[in-house]
């Protein structure tokens, strides 16, 4: 893993962490993670291999990414106060954020340092038609993760009515309305 691998991996990891604090639901919050997931399609996603079962993998870590993203989205706090939505992550949106980005991080850890060969015959014998796969197939899980909770985050926030606060009357104002 390079460098970049690891930065990327990491910020994708801690953009959760930072809505563990209760903030303003807004641009930010759906530019950042997309930023970080469309660099990193840029730097990988040579294609989409078709040969073999490399369909069934990529469509099997996408759809595993999917149910992560949506579920992450649907336990993740949307609230309305003074006009503006606030969004906050649970301890189970936090949870299946870490556990899908962290779970890339660890497969490329292990193939690093001594799962290549185990990654090699499970291909051989799953008709994967190599290693670019597995990195096409990674990279669409962390895509369809982070599309699919912030679709679900923006499609929630839609059924969240901005109220305001009433303002309390002045005393002064109180006294005339008499």
């Amino acid at each position: 893993m390079t460098l970049t691998d690891w930065l990327v991996d990491i910020a994708l990891i801690l953009v959760v962490f930072r809505q563990l604090r209760e903030g303003r639901l807004g641009p930010k919050s759906y530019l950042i993670p997309l930023g970080i997931v469309s660099f990193f399609a840029f730097q990988y996603l040579d294609g989409i291999p078709t040969g073999g079962n490399d369909l069934v993998l990529i469509g099997t870590t996408v759809a595993i990414g999917t149910a992560l993203g949506v579920a992450g989205g649907v336990y993740t706090r949307i609230r309305a106060l003074d006009g503006e939505l606030l969004i906050k992550a649970g301890a189970v949106s936090a949870i299946l954020w870490v556990l899908g980005m962290g779970a890339r991080l660890a497969f490329q850890l292990w193939v690093d340092h001594g799962g290549a060969a185990d990654v090699g015959r499970f291909s051989v014998e799953h008709q994967i038609t190599g290693a670019q796969v597995w990195v096409t197939a990674l990279l669409l899980m962390a895509v369809a993760e982070v599309v699919s909770r912030l679709g679900t985050i923006y499609l929630r926030s839609r059924t969240v009515t901005r109220t305001t606060r009433p303002v309390a009357a002045s005393p002064s104002l109180t006294g005339r309305l008499r």
